[in-house]
């Protein structure tokens, strides 16, 4: 990502009100976000995001380990009973670093998301606490 692009990202973030929503970094380096969005608290339940921007940050675990941080916190901190979240059908590395997090397949949403020219379908995966890793 190009460095005007993640400075962006990060003064977003860091202007952002919501406690639910973070900067990553690693060795002092920003890589990325994770967040739960769309919180309801009367139901007990959020969405999650996280990008890794960094490309060369990808396929070592990063991931994985932000998001076992953020289910926990979800869980354990703010009292959440269940994390949803959509992920693109053919994003395989994240589809499988959800369901290793605890995540399962609940659904997709054909063609839900333009991606330049083509239709994609969302896969829809949840975790709830008591199934949680």
């Amino acid at each position: 990502m190009p460095i005007k692009e993640a400075e962006a990202w990060l003064q977003h973030v860091g202007t952002d009100e919501s406690p639910l929503h973070w900067a990553t970094e690693v060795e002092g380096t920003f890589i990325g976000t994770a967040r739960l969005h769309s919180a309801d608290e009367l139901d007990q339940r959020a969405q999650y995001a996280v990008g890794i921007l960094d490309r060369k940050r990808l396929g070592i675990g990063l991931g994985e380990e932000v998001t076992r941080a953020v289910i926990r916190y979800g869980f354990q901190d703010v009292g959440l009973h269940r994390i949803g979240l959509r992920v693109l059908a053919y994003n395989v590395r994240a589809t499988a670093c959800y369901s290793r997090c605890g995540f399962v397949e609940q659904g997709r949403e054909r063609e839900s998301a333009l991606v330049g020219d083509t239709w994609h379908d969302d896969v829809i995966m949840g975790v709830l606490a008591q199934d949680a890793s």
